[in-house]
């Protein structure tokens, strides 16, 4: 879509697909040492591990969203999977209606599960700053019937700080925010609205005390009809963003200027930089996890 792609992608490299036969797969995060990918399929209730050279993934944690029985079953399993700053894993959970941290003994810390009271709906991505505050977000797609579920306790769907041990909303103006990413300098936190009528992706400025003001649109596909919407994202070294959303993963500059996309066999809904030299982007799209290498 515009030269300045050239400095971030080979547009002949190819699109190899690593495994497939998966229920939904999202949340890729890359273990450096030793190597290897984590994801979630969210109807298996499952986080899988793939290493380069195995011939398909192998379950890594279940249950890894819900520890109980329920109806909505499908959507019940983790979601949004990143690292804090001692490489601990910490995992979006939609059955267990919280955000929680996996300890290196494989023990569970429950970092949030409540906001002024009331129980989490669902939380979907988290990002997480090099202080150890952490932004997620959640939308009630862990609930069954969503926003119509007696289950809802909070009447919105927000993005959340969590910091201290405190939890904060900074923003409930979107209805599905979905996909969550800090730029390289934690100045500008990014946010995906996964609403079929509101494709959209909003900017903010990040305070020091991590605290979110002048909310802006900083992308808007509503327009297009191909399958997908604005879900996962991750942001590399430059600031340009790689953002899930209709018909594949599009590459935002830090303008906002759609750069290009990268289309898949499968509609992806998440995506994580990995490998050993971080220069290979994984897409996790429904029921395949593909890759890519990028410069």
């Amino acid at each position: 879509m515009d030269p300045a792609l050239d400095a971030i992608l080979d547009v002949n490299s190819p699109i190899e697909k690593i495994a497939g036969g998966m229920g939904f797969i999202e949340g890729p995060v890359w273990i450096a040492k030793p190597g290897y990918l984590l994801f979630s399929d969210i109807p298996a209730n499952a986080i899988l591990k793939w290493t380069p050279g195995d011939a398909k993934p192998s379950v890594f944690r279940h249950p890894s969203g819900f520890d109980g029985t329920a109806a909505n079953m499908a959507n019940m399993g983790s979601n949004g999977l990143a690292l804090d700053k001692q490489g601990r894993l910490i995992v979006c959970q939609h059955g267990n209606r919280r955000l929680v941290r996996i300890e290196k003994d494989g023990n569970v810390t429950v970092l949030a599960d409540r906001f002024d009271g009331k129980r989490l709906n669902s939380p979907n991505d988290v990002a997480v700053r090099k202080d150890g505050a952490m932004y997620f977000t959640d939308p009630p797609y862990g609930l069954e019937g969503q926003d119509k579920s007696p289950q809802k306790e909070i009447p919105f769907n927000g993005v959340f700080l969590l910091k201290d041990g405190k939890v904060s909303v900074q923003y409930k103006e979107l209805t599905r925010p979905n996909g969550v990413a800090l730029s390289p300098g934690e100045k500008k936190l990014y946010v995906a609205n996964s609403d079929g009528a509101r494709k959209i992706w909003m900017q903010f400025d990040v305070a020091r005390d991590g605290s979110l003001s002048n909310g802006k649109l900083f992308a808007d596909l509503t327009g297009r009809k191909e399958p997908g919407g604005p879900d996962g994202m991750k942001v590399d070294r430059k600031g340009n963003l790689f953002v899930t959303g209709p018909g594949g993963v599009w590459i935002f500059s830090p303008s906002g200027k759609a750069l290009g996309r990268i289309k898949p066999a499968e509609v992806p809904a998440n995506c994580g930089f990995g490998g050993k030299d971080g220069k290979t982007l994984f897409m996790t799209a429904r029921t395949g996890l593909y890759s890519i290498k990028v410069k």
